[in-house]
């Protein structure tokens, strides 16, 4: 079963500075059909504008990943950690016991444009930690690349979690069939572009939520970038 989440009905949040389109209930956003799938919490689709951004507040318990799509995004925490994430830049910081980021535009000129994305931890209380890493447009271009899963396999970034997300790039006759892996769920989230998923299009900010199949097939695609996540079989956060 696809059953599609158009991004026209995401719940929004417009402070001026900040344009962000909630895929689940998130702050004011309250929608009991849109509470998270599986152990997928949060994918926030946020626009801030030059200079502008989130002051230091602090998070626990959950292990959160910023995708950059266009500008810079410039992060520092309490564990010491400052850097600028750009465009194929992927950065991932697990709470755990406590820690505090900002998060600014790192422009004074141009917005920045990223997802943010929670999801849940499956151990409460480890040890906080930061990662980011590069993934080159070559790794993905025509295919999916695994950018985070649970060990680290193939160079991606770890979580605390039996989840996997993977990138992908897709345009003209490129394609590529993920097979999942029998009694797993799947989140198909389009960052931009149209592409088609299981015979179904989707346009930018679309998400799809994939039960019960066992092949996905991503093609058709007009300048899309996607992210595909592989997730436990439970509904909802067990959170």
């Amino acid at each position: 079963m696809l059953d599609i989440r158009p991004a026209a009905e995401r719940g929004l949040a417009n402070f001026g500075w900040l344009h962000s389109q909630h895929s689940f209930s998130f702050g004011s956003y309250y929608d009991p059909e849109h509470m998270g799938f599986s152990d997928l919490l949060v994918i926030n689709d946020d626009r801030v504008r030059p200079g502008r951004g989130f002051g230091s507040h602090p998070h626990r318990d959950m292990e959160i990943f910023s995708y950059v799509l266009d500008g810079a995004l410039e992060h520092k925490d309490s564990m010491g950690n400052g850097s600028v994430i750009r465009p194929g830049d992927v950065q991932v910081m697990s709470a755990g016991t406590g820690v505090r980021h900002s998060e600014f535009n790192a422009s004074r000129e141009e917005p920045v444009h990223f997802l943010q994305i929670w999801i849940v931890p499956s151990r409460r209380g480890v040890a906080p930690r930061y990662q980011q890493r590069h993934f080159a447009a070559a790794e993905k271009r025509g295919r999916l690349r695994l950018i985070i899963s649970p060990d680290g396999a193939q160079g991606s970034l770890s979580i605390h979690q039996d989840a996997r997300v993977y990138a992908g790039l897709f345009d003209g006759a490129e394609a590529q069939r993920f097979e999942l892996p029998a009694g797993r769920h799947a989140y198909v989230q389009v960052a931009r572009g149209v592409l088609t998923v299981n015979g179904r299009r989707l346009a930018a900010g679309d998400g799809a939520r994939l039960r019960d199949v066992r092949a996905i097939d991503f093609g058709a695609g007009e300048n899309a970038e996607v992210l595909l996540f592989d997730l436990r079989p439970h509904e909802l956060p067990m959170y």
